[in-house]
């Protein structure tokens, strides 16, 4: 990567999270508590590797063989990866071994997976229920009234560690649609704490529309495009060989 390109990345890095502690402060937060997740699927290690340069230390990806393979090339990095995107069945032994958090948990067969496949050393994945809160058929997750039941299943096992909800509503210019949406994942969140379950977190809000989640309580913020600029092509995989894709696209900002 070129001086200017690692420049540029640094740039955006540091208005994004001036912006975002901006915006915290405006509503009382302390933007300590907000985890920018820079959403880097399709982004070269290097771009990452100038990202975590410029301060950033949270990266979410999509893709499981790219990410690996990404892995692999900053393993000097203390980096904390996130997996943001659809999740295969077949894929669920490699994220267990490569993640620390899953964003987009939606299924308990799947969760049982983890639980099974998480090397103990590495200590619990720390997991997310993904909530479908516009209802889309194409898009991931699971129904809002379906989220209690599911939650206190994946509670119960080991080497998991439950501690929020994340969601992407339907894109929308509408901030109160999308304020209305997320106040939604907030208000189940809250329902998880008086069941007695230790959730806290709320991942949601993109580059186009963090502003609106924040404001509804969101922890973790999703975004990419603002960070590393419009996203590189991906490469076609072949015809049965590769990750999950379409839906995860809607995963990040």
């Amino acid at each position: 990567m070129s001086e200017d390109a690692a420049a540029a990345i640094a740039a955006r890095v540091a208005a994004v999270r001036a912006q975002i502690a901006e915006a915290a402060a405006r509503l009382g937060r302390d933007p300590a508590t907000v985890t920018l997740v820079a959403v880097s699927k399709t982004q070269p290690a290097a771009a990452i590797r100038a990202a975590f340069a410029a301060g950033l230390r949270v990266f979410g990806e999509n893709y499981v063989q790219e990410a690996v393979a990404k892995q692999a090339e900053l393993a000097d990095l203390p980096i904390e990866w996130h997996f943001i995107g659809p999740i295969q069945r077949n894929k669920t032994r490699a994220i267990a071994a490569a993640f620390d958090w899953v964003h987009s948990l939606d299924r308990l067969e799947v969760a049982q997976r983890f639980a099974e496949q998480r090397d103990p050393a590495r200590g619990p994945l720390n997991v997310m229920v993904q909530v479908n809160v516009s209802g889309e058929a194409s898009k991931a997750g699971v129904a809002p009234e379906a989220v209690v039941a599911l939650a206190k299943a994946i509670a119960h096992l080991p080497q998991l560690n439950l501690v929020g909800l994340m969601t992407i509503p339907e894109p929308s210019a509408d901030p109160e649609l999308l304020a209305r949406r997320f106040r939604t994942v907030r208000e189940l969140r809250d329902t998880l704490q008086r069941e007695g379950l230790p959730v806290w977190a709320l991942s949601m809000g993109m580059s186009s529309d963090w502003s609106v989640a924040l404001a509804e309580g969101a922890t973790h913020l999703r975004i990419g495009s603002a960070l590393f600029g419009p996203r590189p092509r991906k490469t076609p995989r072949p015809k049965g060989g590769g990750d999950a894709s379409g839906e995860g696209a809607k995963t990040c900002g």
